[in-house]
Order: structure tokens, then sequence, then C-alpha cells
């Protein structure tokens, strides 16, 4: 071995050529291959070992991934589908409109806190939501400069995020229809409500263009501002008002003693508006309010087949039976009957009617102006050609949806009613106004000049007090504008102010809660309803101390009057329409028979029982004026034993079946003077008197009383 003196005096070693280390590398390929020629390379068998390797692990490691994977899937589709179904469901709800409003607003100013847009921002969607007016002027082509394209790109605010409140009802309102022409109140031959929101102005509850509401008033617009059509659609979920009804009523009548008090006076009643809101909540298998029940009205109801005038000279005739009271032994019941002369069609005056129709807000049910439409359209068929028809609506305010138009253009007229829409506030005062403006305009001195009030009655913008609204009806009463009120509705139905507004304006109140009412109404007895041929009829009646120690009216509480308010003209009473009935009962104690008040220790004694009877019970007056006269006249007929019955059964059929309905109304109202009287007796005695019934009318009351025999004594609390 050398030491390392001796290798560091060795000679370097030359560099190798720079080709050597690739020919080295080619010498060794080339080994390789003629060493390994015949034997092939890898494995004998199908499969790669790391491939095999891995099909050993594959299953305990994918399959639970995929697994979980359909898991999120479903979870994810079946979360999609739950909310889908409760946001429909919760925008469909009568609360949305409520509750909505809010909690989108607090969302919106979150979103706008979050996101604050830039004065030039605001300034840019100023200037797009306005209308482009001008024109551009053209400019010469210049190159196109990427740098400045890019820094203006760079320079431009973020799009702007849309409110929370327009992407809420972007989802639920539907897209305008491409042809329309409903809206609130109603204007004729405008456009589409959707066409003038395009344009920057809007249209209100009474039918009149104004200028457009600011945006936030259109973006927080609760669901009712919705288009017609969404109403519509929603208007069967609607969940109707209760418990804020309000009636006109009062007390029962009491027992009066002959003796003290040998007069009664009251106007006749031909309304029906009571018997048809009994109808209602019983369909609902309720049993009504006491306050809404006037036993007069219910049975009034009913046509009764009394003998009928000879001329129109003399509208009216009496007629009077006496027969036992099936519920208190010892007691009589006298019914008064009145039949005024039927007017014949070609002898009917010209009518100038108003239809003065609320279309607020509340009226959206489809009880309420959907059956209302259908009502007056069904009035609109049983008119002559030369009656004339005008339209008023009101709601917020009252507009003028149809001037003064014969009836001869009946598709007008009808294509007028079709498109009322409801919607907004009830200013009822100023509809009321503009209604008697237009007909006292076309007043027809020799025709019926009528106002046709429809309405729920809740009336809350303008004058809402009862009596001044009564002191106006009259002074146009006294012009020869009369007014009829249909009602609908229920829940926040004001009986009260139709019942006045309908008895100072010398008309008739009725509600319709069916379309057969309807009819009944407005087609059947139109011309009763519209065409009067006695005013102010009173009726009073004297007892004969002698015969009679006590008497008692049935209904008519509300219509009571003095008794000199008999003969004075100034009075007003109730009127009678062409060929309509008027029944009033009194249920009487004969002397010698069960009293119900006591005599006064100190006073007269009444009549001996073993005294001979007298031949009448009393004295019956009718004073009434023909429609166009001031003067009233008299009528009279006696209440004697020619017209008594010994045995209820052998009473005149119609007495016995308004007795029934008499005991019905009486027993609804708590029967304070029925004794043990019930359900099943008046079934007993109104099925065997239900006589001649063409209209089904009997039939349908036989069928309440027996709802009334399971019905609830309260509506049902909403779920």
């Amino acid at each position: 071995m050398s030491s390392d003196p001796d290798i560091t005096r060795l000679p370097a070693s030359p560099p190798p050529p720079p080709d050597a280390r690739d020919a080295a590398v080619q010498q060794a390929l080339l080994r390789f291959d003629r060493k390994s020629a015949a034997t092939a390379q890898g494995i004998s068998t199908d499969i790669r070992l790391i491939e095999r390797t891995a099909a050993s692990l594959r299953p305990s490691r994918e399959r639970p991934v995929m697994k979980r994977t359909r898991y999120l899937l479903a979870a994810s589709l079946a979360c999609l589908v739950a909310g889908s179904g409760a946001y429909l469901h919760l925008m469909r709800s009568p609360q949305v409109a409520q509750f909505a409003p809010p909690v989108e607003q607090k969302l919106a100013s979150n979103e706008a806190a979050r996101v604050e847009p830039t004065v030039q921002a605001k300034k840019e969607s100023e200037s797009q939501a306005q209308p482009q007016t001008q024109i551009p002027t053209a400019t010469p082509a210049a190159k196109p400069n990427p740098e400045a394209a890019a820094r203006s790109a760079a320079a431009a605010p973020p799009p702007a995020t849309p409110h929370v409140e327009d992407r809420i009802l972007s989802r639920v309102a539907p897209q305008a229809p491409a042809a329309t022409d409903r809206v609130q109140g109603f204007m004729p031959g405008t456009s589409s409500p959707y066409s003038a929101r395009s344009r920057g102005d809007y249209r209100t509850d009474d039918g009149f263009n104004r200028a457009s509401p600011p945006a936030f008033a259109q973006q927080m617009a609760p669901a009712e501002s919705l288009p017609d059509h969404t109403q519509r659609e929603r208007v069967p979920g609607l969940a109707e008002p209760a418990g804020r009804d309000k009636f006109a009523n009062a007390p029962e009548n009491a027992f009066q003693i002959a003796r003290d008090a040998p007069v009664s006076t009251f106007s006749i009643d031909v309304d029906t508006a009571s018997y048809a809101f009994v109808r209602a909540q019983l369909n609902r298998n309720v049993l009504p309010p006491a306050a809404s029940v006037r036993t007069e009205e219910l049975i009034n109801y009913f046509p009764y087949d009394y003998e009928a005038p000879a001329s129109p000279d003399e509208p009216f005739r009496a007629n009077v039976a006496v027969f036992p009271n099936p519920w208190a032994e010892g007691r009589k019941l006298i019914r008064i009957g009145i039949k005024g002369y039927a007017l014949q069609q070609t002898n009917r005056p010209r009518a100038n009617l108003v239809f003065l129709i609320d279309t607020s807000g509340s009226m959206q049910p489809l009880n309420r102006l959907p059956l209302v439409k259908q009502s007056l359209a069904m009035l609109v068929t049983q008119l002559q050609p030369e009656d004339r028809i005008a339209i008023v609506t009101y709601a917020g305010n009252a507009g003028t949806a149809l001037e003064p138009t014969s009836v001869s253009e009946k598709a007008k007229i009808l294509a007028t009613i079709d498109r009322l829409e409801a919607g907004g506030s009830t200013a009822g005062a100023e509809g009321i106004r503009r209604a008697y403006a237009l007909a006292e305009q076309n007043f027809d001195a020799n025709g019926v000049n009528r106002v046709i009030l429809a309405t729920d009655g809740d009336f809350n913008v303008g004058i809402t007090n009862k009596d001044e609204l009564k002191g106006f009806v009259e002074r146009q009463r006294e012009k020869g504008i009369f007014l009829s009120v249909l009602g609908v509705g229920a829940g926040n139905y004001n009986d009260a102010l139709a019942q006045a507004l309908a008895q100072n304006g010398n008309g008739v109140a009725a509600y319709i809660d069916t379309i057969n009412e309807a009819r009944k109404v407005l087609v059947e007895e139109a011309s009763s309803t519209l065409f009067p041929i006695g005013k102010d009829v009173k009726i009073q009646v004297e007892f004969n101390p002698a015969a009679v120690a006590e008497y008692r009216l049935i209904g008519y509480e509300t219509r009571r009057l003095n008794r000199d308010d008999f003969t004075n003209d100034k009075v007003d009473a109730g009127d009678v329409g062409s060929g309509q009935t008027v029944t009033a009962l009194y249920d009487i104690v004969p002397v010698g028979g069960p009293r119900t008040v006591d005599d006064l220790r100190y006073g007269a004694r009444a009549a001996a029982s073993g005294a001979p009877s007298p031949a009448e019970y009393a004295f019956v007056k009718i004073r009434y004026k023909l429609p166009r006269s001031d003067r009233s006249v008299v009528i009279s007929t006696p209440v004697d034993r020619g017209s008594e019955s010994a045995r209820f059964e052998e009473a005149p059929l119609d007495a016995r079946f308004a007795t029934g309905v008499a005991a019905f109304g009486e027993i609804l109202r708590g029967g304070k003077h029925t004794g043990q009287f019930g359900y099943d007796d008046v079934l007993r005695i109104a099925s065997a008197a239900r006589g001649d019934d063409p209209y089904a009318y009997r039939a349908e009351f036989l069928q309440l009383v027996r709802a009334a025999k399971t019905a609830s004594a309260m509506q049902p609390l909403r779920p």
C-alpha cells in the first residue's frame, strides 16, 4: 500500500470524453436486452399486484362513502320539498298579509345595512328607474381602449341587490294576464292595472288614476294589494271575522193590561234580513245570537194566500183570524194579515236605479262582493229597456263606475258589474252622497227613483255616525229618492246600520247569504222590492177590555209607535211593495183566562168571568199613503167572534204556519213566553200546515228547525 505522500505524487487521471456516459448507458441497455429477450416482463396473472392489493381494500373504504352520499342527497331532497310546501302554505295563509310586511321590512333593513350602495350607485339606479325621454346624439366612432374599459368596469358599482320584499312578492304574484280590465272599485274603458303601474301610476279603490306611490310603499304593500286574480284565488281561504256583528233589536214586548193601555200602534215591517241571517248561522251549525232574531221578519219571509184587493186605488185588504194559542193553554192568538195590490208588468212605472256597491277590503270573501255581483246581474235581467241604471262604488273613496245608462245597453251594464273588485277602507258616507247625486240628476217624476246599497255595513271612513247618515237619508226621502239595502257577510255585519238606513229611506233591508236568496229578493219578488204601492203604512189595534184582559205584540220591537203617531202624517213608517203580504200576531189573554200580570189592590177590577162575552175582541185600523200622495187614508176591520176558530187545527192553514214560525223565533230568543214549547212542537205544527209550497221555502224552514236542535250555542274556535 502506498502512503499518502505517494498518492499525492501520482499523476492526475485524464478527464473522460463528453460522450462516455451516454455510450456506457447504451452498452448497458444492449446487454440487458440480449439477456432478457426470452423472458416476458411483469407477472403472469391478469391483474397487477398493486391492483390486487387495492381490490381487497376497496369495499371497506368506498361503500360507506357511497352510502353517506346517498343519505345526504335524500335528506337534501326532503328538505327542499318540505321547505317549498311550508313556504307556499304560509304565503297562502290569511295571516301572511298581517305578519309578512314587518318581517320583510326587518330583513330588508338588515340587508341594506349589510350592502350599502354608494352615492353614485344610488344616482345611477334612480336614473335607470326613470323613463328615458332624451334621444342620444350620434358620436364619431372611436377605437376601443382596453385600459379605459378596465378602469370603468372597476369603478362601476356592483349590481343592486333586490329588496327582500321584492323577492317574496315576485314569487307570490303571478304574471299579469295578457288582457284584464279588473280593478279595485272600477273605471270603465281603461287599460290593465299592470300597464298603469308600469307607466308610474296606479289605480285607487274608487277607480281613478293617482300619482304613483313612493317606492317603499309599493315594496311594503301587503299581500292583499297583489293583482286581482291573486285575490280571487285566495278568497276561499280568507277567514271571516267572528263576534263583531251589530244588530238592531230591542227587548221582547211584554204583556200589556188592556184596561190600562188598550191601544197598540206599530209600523209594518216587510224586511226579511233577520230570517236570512238566522238561516246562514244555522247552516254553519251555530245558533244565531238572540239579538239577530226579529220574529216579525221570520214570519214575513213567507208569502201567504190572503185575499187580494181588487184595485190599486184601495191597495190593501185586511184579513183577521182568532184561534187558540198552542204553547199556552187558555190564551189565544189574533192574526192580522195584509196583502198589497199586485201591479201588472205593463203598468209598473219606470225605474231610475243607482247601484251603490261597497268595494272595500272587507268585501273580498266569496259570500260578499262576488255574491253581490251575481245578485245585481240577476236584477238587471228583470228590468225593462226604458229603465235606467247607474253604478257607484266606494272604498277609500267613491267613484262613478257607470253613468246613468239605459237597460237596453244590458251588455255594458253587466260588463261593468263583472269588472268590480274589492280592496281598501270603507268610505260609505261619501258613496251614499254620490249615489243620491246621480239619482237626483236623473230624477224621474213619473217613475221610481231608488238607490240600492250593497254592503256589509262596515263603514270606517268619513261619516260613520248612524244618526248623521239617517238624517241625510231622511232628507233625500222627502225629495222622492228611496233607499234599499242588501246586506252580506258575517262576523262584522252591521245589521243595525242597514236597518236604520232602510227604514229611514222608505226601502227594504234584505240579507243575501246565498244565490237562491238573491233570486228570491231580486227576481221572484223584484216588483215588491222595487215598486211600492203604499207608503208610511201603520197599524193600530184597539183592544176591548171587556173581552181581552192582556195582550202582547209578537215581534215588531223596533217598529213600535206612539198612539198619536198613527194620525200624524209626518211620522215615517214602512212601505208595502207590489203584491207583498204583511202578518202580525197578538198573544192575548181573554177575560177570565190565565193572567200574566196581577191586578192592583186599589185599581179597578177586571170583568167577572161569568159575564157574557162581547162580540168583538178588538178593532183594527190601517193607515197608509199612496206612493205619490202626502195625505193618508184609513181602512178598518173588527176582530169579532165570526173570525174565531174553536180549535187550533181548525184555524186557517197560513195562520197555523205563521204560528209555527213565530214560536221558532221566540224559542231562538230564549223562549220567555213559550213555556215548554220546543222545536219538535214547531215541527209538528209547521209540517201539518205546510200547504202549497211552490218555491220550497217552507220545506227549507223545516230543515232549519231540525238544524237548530243540534246546533252549537257558540261558533267553535278556529284551530
